[in-house]
């Protein structure tokens, strides 16, 4: 039976809202409810914050089906889970996609789910948004480090900055809300952040700065590109009016806003604020290892698990996972040549 068949057939049988069980509750009283399920850990650009310039991906033997992914995807929204963000790598390389998203997006009308939302590299999504939108996936997170053509090349070894940014105007046209990501590297694309912001305004987008992670090992020594939010913030503060607001939208991000531009202005900190008390999220690979804390190795094979014991046994491997789960990160920037904090890479785990 294939992919899409499957995915047809579960749409009839989905659980509805009654199926609610016992909420995901870690031993630091924190209530996770929000899932980031990566469909692919293969990416079309090579970003070198992210990735290696050669990389070895994982056998499509080893991916959970499409199937598998929705399956799971129901199960955590039984145990309480109201957000899912699909990631990658680049989730929209993944064959089958559509198909997930439209599963998923079923529990959106009454079914448990409040968001369903994407990380992407947009160099897909003209291709995507309209199915995404009919899914019921209403904003999403592109990835963007630079407006200039040859320091995109630069940074994403392989990308075309006119085929992201048609991508991008393509979801906006379908609907989309657009959130702008932007790895804020020193010596590299920390001009281009003012030039963003106003860039950002004129679009009506949100923009988020991230702080680059030591996570897998890359061609290039990150001590090199560490650029510390805090004193951007700074900075940024001699040029606009920077107002702190209580936006959230889930992740670890926190708000301002750029009175000048209108633009909500995320700032990720890994780094210089850690941002792990209020932590309400988990992470699934494409491989179907279910990470408590993106800076941690704690892991669960739910690949296994299902295979082995079906949605049951999934439920309950739930039930003893989050013991394992830490009261916080231990990402670190150490010294020149040092081992990353995390040997797997972002791609791996999921944005």
């Amino acid at each position: 039976m294939g992919e899409l068949s499957v995915v047809n057939r579960m749409n009839a049988t989905a659980p509805q809202r009654n199926d609610l069980r016992r909420p995901l509750v870690d031993t630091f009283g924190r209530r996770i409810t929000y899932l980031r399920l990566s469909v692919t850990d293969r990416c079309d650009l090579r970003c070198r914050y992210c990735m290696s310039e050669v990389m070895t991906f994982m056998p499509r033997s080893e991916l959970l089906t499409i199937e598998e992914l929705a399956l799971i995807a129901d199960a955590f929204i039984a145990r309480g889970v109201t957000r899912i963000r699909l990631t990658g790598g680049e989730p929209l390389v993944r064959r089958g996609i559509d198909d997930l998203a439209r599963h998923i997006g079923r529990r959106l009308r009454g079914g448990g789910l409040d968001e369903l939302t994407l990380t992407t590299n947009a160099t897909r999504l003209a291709e995507h948004a309209r199915v995404l939108v009919e899914a019921g996936v209403r904003r999403v997170n592109v990835s963007l480090d630079s407006l200039d053509e040859d320091r995109f090349r630069l940074i994403s070894r392989t990308g075309e900055l006119a085929k992201v940014l048609a991508g991008i105007e393509a979801g906006r046209a379908a609907g989309l809300a657009i959130k702008i990501n932007m790895v804020a590297l020193k010596g590299l694309n920390e001009d281009e952040i003012e030039p963003m912001i106003r860039w950002c305004g004129d679009r009506g987008f949100d923009l988020t700065l991230i702080e680059t992670m030591p996570l897998g090992v890359i061609d290039e020594d990150r001590t090199d590109r560490y650029l510390p939010l805090d004193g951007v913030r700074d900075r940024l503060a001699e040029r606009f009016t920077l107002e702190a607001i209580a936006d959230r939208t889930g992740g670890p991000a926190r708000y301002l806003q750029v009175r000048e531009t209108g633009t909500r202005l995320g700032l990720i900190t890994p780094l210089t604020n850690n941002f792990c008390d209020g932590c309400n999220r988990v992470r699934l690979t494409a491989s179907g290892r279910l990470y408590m804390c993106l800076g941690h190795d704690e892991r669960v094979d739910l690949k296994t698990v299902l295979r082995s014991g079906g949605r049951g046994a999934v439920d309950e491997a739930l039930d003893s996972v989050l013991m394992a789960k830490p009261e916080r990160h231990s990402f670190r920037i150490a010294g020149h040549g040092a081992a990353p904090a995390v040997g797997r890479h972002m791609s791996v785990t999921g944005g």
